[in-house]
């Protein structure tokens, strides 16, 4: 895999009314394999701010790990069939959000991984909506942009 990739990222969150949120995006992002461990780097831009926030996506067997460090902050543990708590820090306060991760899975490919995670959310220790999240990580093709030699 090349360094210079794109992220798919899919949010799919059912509420306790049973809504559906649907969420997708598409980045730039650069990819590193450290020590088997899979770490993807992008910038994400805040609405209304002109301070972004920095991402590094961390992928490793039955886990994946989401920090922000920026606008907000905080440190996500999404790790199969666990419960974990962390505090999302924005510049209006502080939540506490819980992770009840039921299943991660990662696949590898010669130019591409995907990644889906599907977990429950909480917020102050109440339940707010089960979540699914799938990432999409692929070579970016290079549009050649120069003459033909």
């Amino acid at each position: 895999m090349t360094k210079d990739v794109l992220l798919a990222i899919k949010g799919l969150q059912f509420d306790a009314a049973a809504d559906q949120t649907n969420i997708q995006t598409i980045m730039a992002a650069e990819y590193y394999l450290r020590n088997n461990s899979h770490y993807i780097i992008y910038d994400e831009a805040t609405e209304g701010s002109e301070q972004s926030t920095k991402n590094i996506i961390k992928l490793k067997g039955n886990s994946m790990e989401l920090t922000k460090k920026g606008f907000v902050n905080v440190h996500m543990l999404f790790e199969e069939n666990r419960k974990n708590l962390t505090n999302y820090s924005t510049p209006f306060g502080s939540i506490l959000i819980g992770i009840d991760t039921k299943k991660v899975t990662l696949r590898e490919e010669e130019k591409q991984i995907l990644c889906n995670v599907d977990y429950a959310l909480e917020i102050n220790y109440e339940f707010l909506a089960d979540c699914k999240i799938s990432l999409e990580i692929s070579e970016r093709e290079d549009t050649g942009g120069g003459l033909p030699t």
